[in-house]
């Protein structure tokens, strides 16, 4: 009773948290709006300036949502991640899954892929710019799957987590080579937009895209939920698994998707943001104190969505004077909660 009592209340207060970052996101921004203002904008009234309307309904509301879903879609990956390797530092990054979200959308960047079909649809430019934005989510789709696809391919040969690990890795180094040479022979104008773009945001959902963006997180989101039972069932191995009735192969491969899915969607509209899949589910566990993902799953949504929508409050911190790169942020959160796990883990083998 006492545990499910804590439960509640971590619930509630991360909750909480996220409701009251949510409406900081709306209030808080690079450009000083009035309070009044922006609850009359918010409240459906039009405010005193234009630009001051455009900017809380046009950008601030979408990249608050965008940050709330990304969060959590982020998250909930990395924590799918660990429980199918059986690996505290598996996660999109590490095991290169972003990196061939990446490589996907430099194609397109910088080979000329966006280049191809704007001037495929030079008589419709809104048709061209939803055109080139699904090329992009289709690139980094792709792109993530056949990582996703590969990394388990081998983790049906290599036993070793740590050789698994190291694989992953070796392949989002060739993925970055690969992104190199893109860099190298792109235009000075694709060069600059895929560096914008790799620095992270949520800011890239525009109010248009913002309905797909949900529908495609909410999905991946729903997946996750739906795989709770078997990844519990994880926990205690795969021949456990098995007998329990779970069907392995399946279950692998719906992760993958909802992985692929999730990871694709947040990388086309948000860059490659690091560390937030890696370090919230270790957050969330630290939090609960359990690996029961009845509780672990939705906990590690509300810790990534509380956690990116902090994120998003901070880049603005200098104001009129610029944003602050969102991979800027991440890391300085991240690697110090990455750093404890791996120190906590080797004083209790010790």
């Amino acid at each position: 009773m006492r545990h499910n009592n804590k439960g509640i209340i971590i619930f509630a207060l991360i909750t909480i948290a996220i409701i009251l970052l949510f409406i900081a996101n709306l209030f808080v921004g690079s450009l000083s709006i009035p309070v009044s203002e922006t609850i009359n904008i918010l409240l459906g009234e039009n405010g005193s300036r234009d630009s001051y309307t455009y900017i809380i309904l046009n950008s601030r509301l979408p990249s608050a949502i965008t940050a709330l879903l990304c969060g959590a879609s982020l998250a909930v990956s990395g924590l799918m991640l660990q429980t199918v390797f059986n690996n505290p530092l598996a996660g999109p990054s590490i095991l290169g899954i972003n990196s061939g979200a990446n490589l996907g959308v430099a194609i397109v960047m910088l080979a000329g892929g966006s280049n191809f079909i704007t001037s495929f649809f030079t008589n419709n430019a809104s048709l061209s710019e939803i055109s080139t934005s699904f090329l992009i989510l289709s690139a980094a789709f792709i792109g993530s799957i056949l990582v996703m696809g590969i990394i388990l391919l081998f983790s049906t040969i290599i036993k070793s987590n740590l050789m698994l690990l190291i694989v992953g890795i070796m392949i989002g180094n060739i993925t970055s080579s690969a992104i190199s040479l893109f860099n190298f022979f792109s235009t000075e104008e694709g060069v600059h937009n895929f560096v914008i773009w790799g620095m992270g945001n949520f800011t890239g959902v525009s109010l248009e895209k913002l309905p797909l963006f949900s529908i495609l997180s909410l999905i991946g989101l729903g997946i996750s939920v739906l795989l709770i039972k078997p990844l519990n069932a994880l926990l205690l191995g795969t021949q456990y698994a098995e007998n329990l009735g779970i069907n392995i192969k399946r279950t692998r491969n719906t992760l993958l998707l909802a992985t692929g899915l999730l990871t694709a969607i947040t990388t086309a509209y948000c860059g490659p943001i690091a560390f937030i899949g890696l370090a919230i589910p270790h957050v969330a566990r630290l939090i609960l104190g359990s690996d029961n993902h009845n509780q672990l799953l939705p906990l590690t949504i509300l810790c990534g969505s509380a956690t990116a929508l902090l994120c998003n409050i901070i880049t603005t911190l200098p104001g009129e004077a610029g944003i602050i790169p969102l991979n800027a942020i991440t890391p300085i959160i991240g690697a110090p909660v990455i750093i404890y796990v791996i120190l906590n883990k080797r004083i209790h083998k010790v």
